[in-house]
């Protein structure tokens, strides 16, 4: 009885079916249009000028402002545009350029110790695999040793503002004004990055090598921050302890002779938009602008690693 009773349910079934129209497949603009007709929103003309909105530049993201964009509120003779900082970062004056010290502070502890020694290997390997260790110092083995650097030396910043971003997300609660302060730096080392390369454009090989080196220190640094924040900002001020000789080093050349091609070169326009550096400075200028960052860099980094991961950054405190 119960088999009579699935088979007739069965011919019913088939019965209605074949008696229905065809099933019409929906896709998303026929849905849009067909809910908008439903409820008397949009007519096939106004989602046309929807459509338009969706590529019209003047439409602005989010904020509403009356700047251009930095590439396009200023032009060349030749109508290409020209980069205008769009940040306020910090401009140095005379005094604090040539105030900046070469310093060190002392391993206390394991953490300490496990960051300079990680940059004490790195340092010496670099120096012997750049070159940088054999003969005396000139414009093209600093120029090839800096884009490097720079290229690496903007990543810690930015994985850790990006992994205390997401802890942000993950545990709802802020901050502390640690997320700016980092994504500022990396922001400060891309911009190193910028202004040395418009004196040298690298080679497919060295690109090829600064792709490797992203992908490995990128992963340890994203690793060792999960791990020990502590010890990751130790580790980027040493590195900072490191570039400031390395630039106090460039100057010390450029006054000496060893580079006699920047002796009398102009600064890169974005330099001078960038630092604020006067319409006639140099590149000697440019390095003591670079330096003051860098010591910047290793200061702020040193302090973080004192403070725990739940205290207010001090550099956005207002004193």
């Amino acid at each position: 009885m119960t088999v009579l009773l699935r088979a007739s349910r069965s011919l019913l079934l088939q019965q209605v079916l074949l008696r229905r129209p065809c099933v019409r497949v929906v896709t998303a603009s026929n849905a849009l249009a067909a809910t908008s007709q439903v409820r008397g929103v949009h007519t096939s003309k106004d989602n046309e000028q929807l459509e338009g909105k969706v590529h019209d530049v003047s439409v602005q993201h989010f904020r509403r402002s009356n700047n251009p964009h930095p590439l396009f509120s200023k032009v060349d003779d030749h109508g290409n545009p020209v980069w205008v900082n769009p940040v306020d970062n910090k401009v140095w004056s005379e005094e604090e350029v040539k105030d900046v010290k070469v310093t060190h502070i002392d391993p206390k502890d394991r953490h300490d110790r496990v960051a300079y020694y990680l940059i004490r290997m790195i340092r010496r390997g670099f120096d012997i695999f750049s070159g940088y260790a054999f003969g005396p110092i000139n414009e093209h083995k600093f120029l090839r040793r800096v884009i490097f650097l720079e290229t690496v030396a903007g990543i810690p910043g930015m994985v850790a503002g990006s992994l205390r971003h997401l802890k942000s997300l993950r545990l709802m609660k802020r901050d502390h004004g640690w997320i700016h302060t980092l994504l500022e730096e990396a922001e400060n080392e891309r911009m190193h990055l910028l202004t040395f390369m418009q004196l040298r454009e690298p080679g497919l090989l060295f690109r090829g090598m600064v792709l490797a080196a992203q992908g490995v220190f990128w992963n340890l640094y994203f690793l060792g921050y999960l791990a020990s924040p502590r010890t990751c900002h130790r580790f980027v001020g040493y590195l900072e302890e490191e570039a400031v000789k390395t630039y106090t080093d460039a100057i010390k050349a450029l006054d000496d002779g060893l580079m006699p091609t920047w002796t009398n070169k102009p600064a890169p326009d974005i330099a001078k938009t960038y630092w604020g550096l006067a319409d006639d400075a140099l590149m000697r200028d440019v390095l003591l602008a670079v330096r003051a960052d860098e010591a910047n860099h290793r200061d702020v980094n040193h302090t973080l690693s004192t403070l725990k991961t739940t205290d207010v950054n001090p550099y956005v405190s207002g004193k």
